[in-house]
């Protein structure tokens, strides 16, 4: 299986052997193996790039690593418990930090996300995060920005909650919507504050939401808040 690539060299069929070999196809956009595909899409479906960068290449923090080398550099277990079970800088709220997911994500779900860094994070159609709108006003911004930053997959579509987080208080990570939401965080500032540090309320098996200090501008974390405001 593992032939160099000057023995593959020249012949049609040595080219599209060392294709699968990379995990991908189509010029690296068509990925042959499904669970690097779908890693793929759940990478930015819960917002990896938003800290990672677009296909895990850095340059959003210099507190957050690039990811392109991480599947060399790790087993499976251990990417498998990062992604369980966060990763970063947990008492310094200025600091990003990785949440802990395990309550949210299935165990497929990380199996394929592991399976995508493995592959060192090929490029993969149709994996674009959701683009922010800006000129449209600030409301309509941070509607895409709830979705891209991937607020949706905790709090919900329209910020209603109900995601399982068993052994918080709760019993599930709360909403953004509703009167006692509104009673208490009824500044915009107190919401901005909440977004910053995020509620790292525990260690696994309870989710925390990371914080975005760091990653989201004031701008953004403005829109984010124009959005949340227009929720019932």
């Amino acid at each position: 299986m593992r032939r160099t690539l000057k023995s593959l060299a020249g012949t049609a069929m040595g080219l599209a052997g060392l294709l699968a070999l990379a995990g991908c196809g189509g010029g690296g956009t068509h990925p042959t193996d499904p669970h690097v595909a779908m890693g793929a899409h759940l990478f930015t479906q819960f917002a990896c790039s938003a800290c990672h960068g677009e296909q895990g290449k850095g340059d959003v923090s210099s507190d957050v690593p690039a990811l392109t080398e991480v599947g060399k550099e790790f087993s499976v277990a251990q990417l498998t418990d990062i992604i369980n079970h966060g990763l970063g800088e947990v008492s310094n709220p200025e600091k990003p930090y990785m949440p802990v997911w395990g309550p949210v994500i299935s165990q497929t779900q990380v199996n394929d996300l592991v399976e995508y860094l493995q592959a060192g994070l090929p490029k993969v159609d149709d994996t674009e995060p959701v683009p922010v709108p800006t000129d449209q006003g600030a409301a309509v911004a941070g509607a895409a920005l709830y979705v891209r930053n991937g607020c949706i997959n905790c709090h919900g579509p329209s910020g209603l909650g109900g995601v399982p987080n068993p052994e918080s208080e709760d019993k599930t990570i709360p909403p953004l919507s509703g009167q006692e939401f509104r009673s208490e965080f009824n500044t915009d500032e107190k919401i901005k504050t909440m977004i910053r540090t995020g509620s790292v309320i525990g260690k696994p098996p309870i989710a925390s939401m990371p914080h975005w200090g760091g990653i989201l501008s004031e701008e953004q974390l403005d829109d984010l808040v124009a959005y949340l405001k227009t929720l019932q």
